[in-house]
């Protein structure tokens, strides 16, 4: 199964894309200067920093290469060269942004990360970082012939997927469906509780129900559980929310998130595995409670260090400026809310 690219046009991504280096295993354009949020008039989206993405597989090099194109991107960090940019790339989510530059009269921020790192977190939800913002729409630029990784982009939806039926309950609507997907990656993440619009997830999944039903289509389509009568865009599933059937989509998440569960049920001292550890989870009547914890505790700590990492990587005057802008946008949505 090929992901899908969505296909309304992508020429100003590319014209950005071209001031950097081409040597992309990935790269992609998301957030709401890509895609409409709810709320936000289309001359905001015309105007709101553009977001990126750029899987490389050697990053050491690729960092070289972009200090000779872009230098004024980097920090002082810049100073100590591209290795020690990549050492520092590692930590937290395995990504290294620049922000707030100014690129082709926009403002973007840009991501970069190592494919192999990437294809962990899709598989596994390592970090749950890169993988969740891949479970909602992007606008793909670049894609290489990689199997393993386009292996991994689908399995990160199928994850997904099978994560949102767990914490839902027996049946729910297609738009419900999107919801909780969409909210994965914010479970547990601090900045929702300071930084970000608490309607965020809602003005994702509402005006982009077609993107969502265009990377999850083939899918439900494929999922026995669910009729996804495509021609009529309505999905009407009933869940086995029996153990039996609760166990078998345990064992289907990610590895990461079956040791978070097995660390929050497992007792300390007592050396039980992982399938047994499911097996008893499978039979709460609180499993999906489970889970949530489970991917609050990965999204956790990754959003943690990768937000302290940002005053290393874009220095303390960038990084005071974007917290503001966040700030901004959050006070923003709460008015609206409240008015």
């Amino acid at each position: 199964m090929a992901l899908p690219v969505l296909s309304s046009s992508a020429v100003k991504f590319r014209r950005v894309l071209a001031h950097f280096p081409q040597e992309l295993s990935l790269a992609f354009a998301y957030g709401s200067g890509v895609f409409r949020q709810a709320g936000a008039s289309a001359e905001h989206g015309e105007t709101n920093m553009l977001d990126f993405v750029f899987a490389v597989d050697d990053a050491a090099t690729w960092h070289m290469m972009n200090l000779l194109k872009n230098r004024s991107h980097y920090s002082f960090l810049k100073f100590f060269g591209p290795k020690k940019i990549s050492s520092i790339q590692r930590y937290g989510a395995g990504i290294y942004y620049n922000t707030l530059e100014k690129c082709n009269d926009r403002i973007i921020k840009y991501g970069v990360i190592s494919t192999d790192a990437l294809i962990e977190d899709l598989f596994h939800w390592k970090t749950l970082y890169v993988a969740g913002r891949l479970q909602k729409p992007v606008k793909i630029l670049a894609q290489n012939e990689n199997s393993k990784l386009q292996a991994a982009l689908v399995s990160n939806l199928k994850s997904a997927v099978t994560a949102a039926f767990l914490m839902l309950p027996e049946s729910f609507s297609e738009e419900e469906l999107y919801m909780q997907i969409a909210g994965l990656s914010y479970s547990g993440d601090f900045r929702m509780i300071i930084g970000e619009d608490k309607s965020k997830v809602q003005n994702i999944v509402k005006p982009n129900v077609a993107h969502f039903q265009k990377l999850y289509s083939t899918i439900l389509q494929d999922c026995p559980q669910v009729v996804y009568k495509h021609h009529l865009g309505r999905l009407e599933a009933s869940i086995d929310k029996s153990p039996e059937g609760q166990f078998t989509q345990l064992m289907a998440l990610p590895k990461t998130l079956q040791q978070k569960i097995t660390a929050l049920v497992n007792p300390p001292g007592k050396n039980r595995d992982v399938e047994e550890i499911l097996l008893q989870v499978a039979h709460d009547p609180d499993c999906g409670f489970v889970v949530h914890q489970g991917i609050s505790g990965i999204v956790r700590s990754s959003s943690i260090v990768q937000s302290a990492k940002t005053i290393l990587t874009a220095g303390a005057k960038k990084s005071v400026t974007y917290s503001l802008k966040k700030l901004y946008k959050m006070t923003k949505g709460g008015l609206k809310k409240t008015s």
